[in-house]
């Protein structure tokens, strides 16, 4: 045998993330560094060079019937938000999220409201039985009769299922506990995730079905599995939500369909999951009292708008090194956040220990709440509460200055919807839009601006240099 040809049957390896190539096996990629993703898949051995004949000839677009593809509502107004209008016939959805968060709470909810509308929906759960999925449907009433029930994880009956019960919606929970006998390798591999999620997008394509599949993450939240799966499905989206919180939130990563700028807010509690059309009142203290150290303000989740509330408390101490704590904000914004208050506004902050957080548990990481999260530290150091029935958002930067935020306006509305009235916004080229009746604004550039407004004499409470709906 020639080197030629022993070089010709040589093994390739192929790494199942990024598609590099190696002519040996490494337990490394050398691309995107991942670790056991290379695998064997041999030298191409033909290439497919002959035309075959077309089932169906191909169609002039102005010819295609798009009234199959129309959005079918699930009964669940957040999700449906998100997804751009509900669950479209033959799109392969991935939903991925924590242990616990709520994936299949949500989904069984889902499948119970499909079933109820009269269509037929095929539940395949391979990580618990059918028994254990029975009792959660009761208790969240969840019980339909048009909702059928597989534990399976063999992926050829799963599909035999699919042919008998012929469903509109396939909920699969998840993809990573199915696996093929025709491929090699445990349930979960890369292998055995890929030939399942193949094999079931083929089945929605060649059914019309609408299909959801339950994927689970990694220790650093993306998606376990390799990174083909995202691409071959329609639309993918984050669950995520905080253990000790009942908030979930629920993002579209990609969507085919729709939007990706969505966000979908829902409460999970024993009774079963329930969406929220309007969030803002849990990330408020109820106290009508106005008390130093809170400042309210409104970030933006996608097009979202939701009122949130920052919370600073200082303590003084006789430690050298002050103790920095924090909760739902970056420690690291918050210590820049007090950086420029000892260095542009000469507020002593070094002997001091600081614990900010939010309310109800939300994660604030928009920098639109810079402004916030200072005005809050200010009022803990002078034990000044701020104005009532105030907001202030801004971006705020090293040098002390205030920068414009996107949304502006859509801001200053949300919080007059909410029964505010005044708020500190950033000035902006484009100003802050249309201003409801009887609500005021104040366009500050620096933080220096905004502290002498609130903590000087005053203004904001005489009304002076404020913008309103009359001018």
């Amino acid at each position: 045998m020639s080197a030629k040809t022993a070089r010709s049957k040589a093994p390739a390896y192929r790494c199942a993330e990024c598609g590099w190539t190696t002519v040996k096996w490494v337990g490394r990629c050398g691309e995107c560094q991942a670790w056991g993703t290379v695998e064997e898949t041999g030298q191409v051995a033909a290439r497919t060079t002959a035309a075959a004949t077309a089932a169906r000839p191909a169609q002039r677009i102005a010819e295609v019937d798009a009234t199959t593809a129309a959005f079918q509502a699930t009964g669940v107004g957040e999700l449906d938000r998100v997804l751009g209008g509900g669950l479209v016939p033959g799109a392969v959805i991935l939903l991925a999220g924590e242990p616990g968060v709520g994936k299949s709470t949500l989904l069984l909810d889902v499948a119970a409201r499909v079933a109820a509308a009269g269509r037929d929906v095929l539940y395949v759960t391979g990580e618990e039985s059918a028994a254990q999925v029975k009792l959660r449907a009761e208790r969240i009433g969840a019980v339909a009769d048009s909702l059928y029930l597989t534990a399976e994880t063999d992926l050829g009956i799963a599909l035999g299922h699919i042919e008998q019960v012929d469903p509109a919606l396939l909920v699969v929970d998840s993809v990573q506990t199915l696996s093929s006998s025709a491929v090699d390798g445990a349930a979960g591999g890369v292998t055995q995730v890929r030939e399942v999620a193949a094999s079931l997008i083929n089945a929605a394509k060649g059914r019309n079905m609408a299909t959801v599949l339950v994927g689970h993450v990694t220790k650093d939240g993306s998606i376990a599995g390799p990174r083909l799966l995202e691409h071959l499905v329609d639309v993918v989206c984050q669950f995520d939500g905080e253990r000790h919180s009942r908030l979930r939130l629920v993002r579209a990563v990609k969507n085919r369909y729709g939007p990706t700028d969505e966000v979908g807010c829902f409460d999970l509690s024993e009774d079963g999951i329930e969406g929220l059309a309007d969030p803002s009142g849990l990330f408020i203290s109820p106290t009508n009292t106005p008390v130093s150290g809170t400042c309210i303000t409104v970030t933006l989740e996608g097009r979202r708008p939701l009122v949130a509330e920052v919370q600073a408390l200082l303590a003084e101490t006789s430690n050298a090194q002050p103790r920095r704590a924090t909760s739902g904000l970056d420690s690291s914004r918050v210590a820049m956040m007090m950086a420029v208050l000892q260095r542009r506004a000469a507020m002593s902050l070094h002997k001091d220990d600081s614990y900010v957080a939010t309310v109800g548990g939300v994660k604030l990481s928009e920098p639109a709440t810079d402004l916030a999260t200072v005005l809050a530290i200010a009022s803990a150091k002078n034990n000044k509460p701020l104005q009532a029935r105030m907001i202030a958002f801004g971006e705020v930067g090293l040098a002390g200055e205030v920068r414009p935020v996107p949304g502006i306006n859509r801001r200053i509305l949300e919080a007059e919807r909410l029964g505010f009235q005044y708020a500190i916004v950033p000035a902006s080229p484009n100003g802050a839009g249309q201003i409801p009746p009887g609500f005021r604004v104040k366009e500050v550039q620096t933080v220096a601006e905004a502290l002498d407004l609130l903590f000087a004499a005053g203004p904001l409470r005489s009304g002076a240099n404020l913008r309103s709906a009359a001018g």
